[in-house]
């Protein structure tokens, strides 16, 4: 493979740094003959309030304590799922890029490490269109990051962030997030290609509705063989209130009582179909299963 301009960049600018890299969490299963790996672009930080805000207080505390978590300052990972099948290699969400976070943007060192270069995707799968998930898209001269890959996006998803009348209605702590995708979508507006709930977009690649954290946020079952998982993106969005407590409204969902709804039936499906899932900011690496606890659902990280 010949080294592009981009990565011959990328890679003279990370000579200095390579002492410093972070950890890369990653995680892996089999899927029948393919496989599901997830990827790290590094971590967010966040004021408790983004999540904790809408939440009863008194309650909240002794469940934070449980798992040793800060109503102050929160640090999720994120996680990509990237799906190989001998035949398409599918990456779900692109990352943060260098433009949101310093603590996030990895995705570039997380494929290396993984053996794999941006030229290697051939599928580009969305979530949804916030930050994290698509201010990737773009390398430092504004072109694709994955210049070969396929992009696609929900129907509903594209048209709420696509829709001129979003970045004044969205409100103002998230306008910035409108006018980012806005700009990153426009680059690829002739190329992407859109899909409706429940479609199977790819050969063992379904599309399943988790609108609430945005309008048009989606989830995808992977099924190869008899195996199967379920990348929910941001639909379960941590792993202690989101599992204990599915049913409060979180302030990092655009639309509480609908996000909450969804979480609902996303635990009741993958407990009757005892899924392994992916979550893009669930810990060590985001990949794992679901068991029920004493209050509410646990997230168990791991293969098994």
């Amino acid at each position: 493979m010949s080294l592009s301009r981009r990565r011959f960049l990328q890679t003279a600018a990370a000579v200095p740094l390579a002492g410093s890299w972070p950890r890369l969490a990653t995680a892996e299963i089999s899927l029948g003959s393919a496989t599901l790996t997830t990827v790290s672009d590094g971590s967010l930080m966040l004021p408790g309030s983004f999540i904790f805000e809408p939440m009863p207080k008194d309650e909240l505390a002794p469940i934070l304590m449980d798992y040793g978590i800060s109503d102050e300052r929160l640090t999720p990972e994120c996680n990509l799922a990237l799906y190989r099948d001998g035949t398409n290699t599918v990456l779900f969400d692109v990352g943060s890029g260098p433009d949101f976070m310093p603590t996030a943007g990895t995705i570039l060192d997380s494929l290396d490490a993984a053996g794999r270069a941006p030229e290697d995707i051939t599928h580009v799968v969305f979530t949804h269109a916030h930050p994290d998930h698509i201010w990737g898209l773009l390398d430092e001269f504004d072109e694709p990051l994955f210049p070969d890959a396929t992009y696609m996006m929900g129907r509903d998803e594209w048209n709420y962030w696509w829709d001129p009348d979003t970045v004044d209605t969205i409100g103002d702590a998230r306008a910035a997030f409108a006018v980012g995708a806005r700009r990153r979508m426009e680059v690829i507006e002739d190329s992407v290609q859109l899909f409706d709930d429940g479609q199977e977009i790819l050969p063992g690649i379904s599309a399943v509705p988790t609108p609430g954290h945005t309008p048009g946020h989606m989830s995808f079952e992977v099924r190869n063989e008899s195996d199967s998982a379920l990348v929910i993106g941001d639909a379960i969005g941590n792993h202690h209130v989101a599992f204990r407590k599915p049913g409060w409204i979180s302030g990092s969902d655009q639309d509480g009582d609908m996000a909450a709804a969804t979480r609902k039936v996303l635990f009741d499906r993958i407990m009757s179909e005892q899924m392994r899932i992916v979550g893009f900011h669930l810990p060590r690496g985001g990949l794992g299963r679901v068991d029920k606890g004493a209050e509410g659902y646990v997230f168990v990280p791991g293969d098994t």
